[in-house]
């Protein structure tokens, strides 16, 4: 089965002239279709401009990135967009909106496919709140959830359009260890049902078992 993402030399820095610093350093990775990998290392080594690379949040300054059959490097807007679309995002901290609800705060990520009507948005936004454990809280507004709650609607939004890639970053380091691993759990229960992807980056030893694959990440650098 062939790569969902396959990313090869990608080098990425910050800043122009003499304030020019390298963040990436000719990384090379694939991600295959259903498995769940962690990529780890210190602070300040590139998993994050990594993450935004490979979710088309920013655009491949050198190498070549090919996600979902299609080339990044020099790719125009729409398909920019177009790849957004096929991927959920779980951010380490949750970015809920405090003026919607729960369902609401999850129906926001189906805006992005119009061949899904808004008469199904609730009905699909309860069903992914039900299979996180959140039945209870369709109504809930944010400032009523706990922070594992929260992150909870967060896994729902990520994953009610069904994409191909789910990308988080540190989903559990705001959270206490059971809430943490509840998370996890669900995050990698949902995804195989699906046969969805998932790229996790964290610092938390606690949730390491999930993974089909461990990356290291320092100074820029990719080891397998």
């Amino acid at each position: 089965m062939p790569s969902i993402i396959s990313a090869s030399e990608l080098t990425h820095a910050f800043g122009k002239g003499h304030l020019k610093k390298s963040v990436l350093c000719n990384v090379t990775l694939t991600l295959n279709p259903g498995e769940v990998v962690i990529l780890e290392g210190p602070s300040g080594s590139g998993k994050t401009t990594l993450l935004t690379l490979l979710g088309a949040l920013r655009s491949v300054q050198s190498g070549s990135l090919n996600a979902f059959g299609h080339e990044l490097l020099g790719a125009k807007r729409s398909r920019l967009r177009q790849t957004r679309s096929q991927i959920g995002y779980i951010f380490q901290h949750h970015n809920l909106l405090t003026c919607l609800s729960a369902w609401e705060n999850v129906s926001a990520a189906l805006r992005l496919h119009p061949q899904i009507a808004k008469r199904e948005y609730r009905a699909r936004s309860v069903a992914i709140l039900n299979a996180v454990g959140l039945s209870d809280k369709i109504d809930a507004y944010p400032d009523n959830l706990s922070g594992g709650q929260k992150q909870r609607v967060a896994i729902a939004r990520a994953l009610v359009s069904h994409p191909k890639l789910v990308l988080a970053d540190e989903p559990t380091s705001s959270l206490d260890s059971q809430s943490g691993r509840d998370v996890v759990d669900i995050m990698q229960r949902l995804a195989r049902e699906d046969g969805t992807t998932v790229l996790l980056v964290t610092h938390d030893n606690r949730i390491l078992d999930v993974a089909d694959r461990i990356l290291h990440m320092e100074d820029g650098k990719l080891h397998k």
